[in-house]
């Protein structure tokens, strides 16, 4: 073929590899915002703002509040479990699955709004509306990840999967971004969690609502109905037909090993995660005594090195494939979470020194691994008991008021945490030389006062 004549036909458009042969980036871009709309609800509803809120406010901190939250959720959770099989099959029967997921939208994006209304005193309401809505979310995840494969091909699932996972976390930083603006300016102007965490509600039920229009506009549902037009139950038969092929893919479950593997994994690896992401805000609420703002930075920060990690981590998964990729995950969190225990544990044992509680393991007057005995160490402890410090923290607070002149005596340390606690230190062994002191000139005024009076007495007998 000739130059002139190769240049006067049209090119063909040309199509990423990660993607199917008919499937056009904006696409693949719709089906990721969708990620990007529900994030939104389970990074404020689930983990960062409304699980505290309910505790907090809702349940008035009672001692069930907790178990309350936790309860709702796996109430939510079955049911899922039990209606996404027959979701799945409905879909797939009449290839329905962008109108289901239209009306999955619906009920989340609804039942969040009803969110605006739980105040102390609406425990049955908060309760129904967080299920319902958690429903419809669940529902709504396993329908937009139905799509998948028919976006991109099998060796780039992990790429494909990564940008929208990450798309999604951007969304949820983007939402909780805007009721984070929001809660501090009502803060600022003196309003309480009872006014403005309800209209946070509001604000992440309408971004999932504006966020979600691409996905309905761009994206198209390549299934195709298993049944012809003309013969496709209707009503009352089509939900009776899925219900039949649900049990029969049931009993054939026996026949895929690698399928029953897969979803008694997918159980115990999911529920991990949800009590990770159920009980976060609370847990830093309640025992780390986060106030709301520090809790959505801290949310903040997570979901920006999660969107991240979900980027980068989905080339890797396609390249060394998706069972080394989950087990390398978990074997990232196993070191995480023994390097906390291990950091918790220390800090633990420094605070019963410092505190003069017996350390789990050690005798009293044993020597400790600073080359310190325990004995000086509870006399410490009781002037650290006294200056109203105990644990690591009371520690280096105290240290610091001693190094800005709060109490500090003329005497000046390097900067530093290291300094603050020679300081500390220097100033309690003081403070014990100081109470000997006092106590040996007590014993000597005694002794001077028992002498005068006997001379007083032997005085007074003379004069008789």
């Amino acid at each position: 073929m000739s130059v002139p004549e190769w240049r006067g036909q049209a090119r063909a458009p040309r199509v990423p590899a990660a993607l199917g042969t008919d499937v056009r980036p904006r696409e693949v871009w719709a089906w990721a915002m969708y990620d990007f709309a529900n994030s939104g609800y389970t990074t404020v509803v689930i983990t960062a703002l409304f699980n505290a809120y309910f505790v907090a406010v809702v349940a008035g901190n009672a001692p069930w509040a907790t178990l309350a939250w936790t309860g709702a959720l796996s109430l939510s959770y079955a049911l899922v479990v039990l209606t996404a099989p027959f979701v799945g099959a409905y879909a797939d029967l009449r290839a329905a699955k962008k109108t289901l997921l239209a009306v999955t939208t619906a009920g989340c994006v609804a039942f969040t709004g009803l969110l605006y209304f739980a105040q102390p005193g609406t425990l049955v309401l908060a309760i129904a509306c967080v299920v319902l809505s958690n429903l419809f979310f669940g529902s709504g995840e396993n329908l937009i990840a139905a799509f998948l494969p028919s976006l991109s091909t099998a060796r780039a699932l992990g790429r494909v999967s990564g940008w929208g996972w990450s798309l999604g976390y951007i969304g949820g930083l983007v939402t909780l971004g805007a009721c984070l603006l929001y809660v501090n300016w009502a803060s600022a102007r003196g309003d309480a969690a009872s006014e403005f965490v309800p209209v946070t509600m509001l604000i992440t039920a309408a971004i999932f609502a504006l966020a979600s229009l691409p996905t309905f506009l761009l994206l198209r549902d390549r299934g195709v109905p298993q049944v012809a037009a003309a013969a496709a139950p209707a009503g009352e038969q089509a939900i009776g037909t899925a219900w039949a092929r649900v049990w029969q893919r049931l009993g054939q479950l026996r026949q895929f090993y690698d399928l029953r593997r897969f979803l008694l994994c997918t159980v115990f690896y999911q529920a991990g995660i949800q009590a990770v992401i159920t009980l976060t805000a609370i847990y830093a609420n309640q025992a780390m005594g986060f106030t709301m703002q520090q809790t959505l930075t801290l949310v903040l920060v997570v979901n920006l090195t999660a969107a991240a990690g979900a980027f980068l981590f989905g080339p890797v998964q396609d390249r060394i494939g998706h069972v080394r990729a989950i087990a390398l995950t978990l074997l990232g969190w196993i070191l995480t979470i023994l390097a906390c225990a291990c950091r918790a544990r220390s800090a633990a044992v420094l605070a019963r020194r410092q505190c003069g509680r017996p350390v789990p393991g050690r005798r009293p007057g044993r020597r400790t691994g600073h080359g310190r005995t325990a004995g000086p160490a509870l006399a410490r402890g009781r002037v650290l008991r006294a200056l109203g410090t105990c644990g690591q923290a009371g520690l280096d607070r105290r240290a610091a008021d001693l190094w800005h002149g709060k109490l500090a005596d003329g005497w000046r340390s390097p900067p530093g945490a290291a300094g603050y606690r020679q300081l500390l230190r220097r100033r309690a062994g003081a403070a014990v030389r100081g109470q000997h002191r006092a106590r040996a000139a007590g014993r000597v005024a005694g002794r001077a006062k028992g002498g005068a009076g006997d001379q007083v007495r032997r005085r007074h007998c003379r004069t008789r």
